[in-house]
């Protein structure tokens, strides 16, 4: 398990633990009580750090390399039932996009998320969860399908934001994203859209526009990454963690500025430390969801939507 800087004296005491229990195991030494007075000290030392952390602490959580992906959470609340669709009948199949249908009990849904890669090859054929303007097509293309069978749709976000590269340019990057919020506006069945990871930019709302929208308890969404934030204002990367502080990008502050709906709350310690429990209220929380907008009519769930969106960032003085 990989540790990040904040969490180096969680590290410490699991391997006084482990050490602790490995002498009990090859002596007749009695180490009982000290393997639980080191286990208490454990316990409160994650309960400390985890209550305590800064904006720039969840941004890292969010990017744990041992951190569940769209996929992850897919087939573990989808199991068999997930069929994954590729290609946007015009370019090609994005490998950074994917999507597909799948069911939770009886309930079908069609999933459409960012996936990143979890090693050097798998991240290069991901191209690290930064879509094309192929993904983004793709991706309204499996919406339109939905709408027109009337299954509801599920957004997993988590991208360091769209590719910025000359070929995505020329291929209308900014267009498609934009094509995407214009469509999902009116898409005439439920979104459900879910901050999983990262949520930076227009690459995250290219497929962020919901009727419901949550985010992860260590998650962030924002229209840039504190490093580009700091360099663009400082001219260095070394003032990341001030931007983290400015930008307002955590779950709590999104929801105080009523951006999102609900935080889904993570085992201590982050998603990665208790992958099981994360799939369990991730799929718990896509149920409440949909329960709520199942019966209302396609006209009822647009006109709320677009009421949504329109309420974002007025000042009632």
């Amino acid at each position: 398990m990989e540790y990040l800087e904040f969490e180096l004296p969680i590290k410490e005491l699991e391997e006084q633990l482990e050490k602790c229990q490995v002498i009990g195991e090859e002596s007749d030494v009695d180490v009982t009580q000290t393997c639980k007075q080191i286990e208490k000290k454990l316990v409160a030392t994650k309960k400390e750090i985890y209550k305590n952390l800064t904006a720039w602490q969840r941004v890292q959580l969010s990017r744990h390399p041992d951190r569940p992906y769209t996929l992850d959470y897919i087939k573990a609340i989808c199991g068999e039932s997930f069929l994954e669709l590729h290609g946007d009948r015009s370019f090609k199949d994005d490998k950074a996009m994917i999507g597909g249908l799948g069911k939770i009990g009886d309930q079908s849904f069609m999933f459409i998320g960012q996936q990143k890669g979890y090693n050097t090859k798998t991240r290069q054929y991901r191209n690290f969860g930064m879509a094309n303007p192929e993904g983004y097509r793709k991706a309204l293309r499996l919406m339109k399908s939905a709408e027109k069978f009337g299954i509801p749709v599920v957004t997993l976000l988590d991208t360091p934001g769209a590719y910025p590269g000359l070929e995505a340019e020329e291929r209308g990057q900014g267009e498609a994203i934009a094509r995407n919020i214009l469509e999902m506006t009116r898409l005439k069945v439920p979104i459900i859209t879910i901050v999983i990871g990262e949520g930076a930019s227009g690459g995250a709302l290219g497929i962020g526009v919901g009727d419901k929208i949550m985010m992860l308890e260590n998650t962030w969404y924002s229209v840039i990454s504190p490093e580009s934030c700091s360099s663009i204002l400082w001219r260095s990367w070394e003032y990341k963690e001030q931007a983290a502080e400015a930008l307002k990008l955590t779950a709590k502050d999104m929801k105080k500025m009523k951006i999102v709906d609900d935080i889904i709350k993570e085992p201590l310690g982050g998603a990665h430390t208790d992958r099981e429990t994360t799939f369990k209220t991730v799929s718990d929380a896509i149920v409440k969801a949909f329960d709520e907008f199942k019966n209302l009519s396609p006209k009822e769930l647009v006109n709320n939507r677009i009421e949504k969106y329109s309420e974002m960032g007025v000042f009632k003085g």
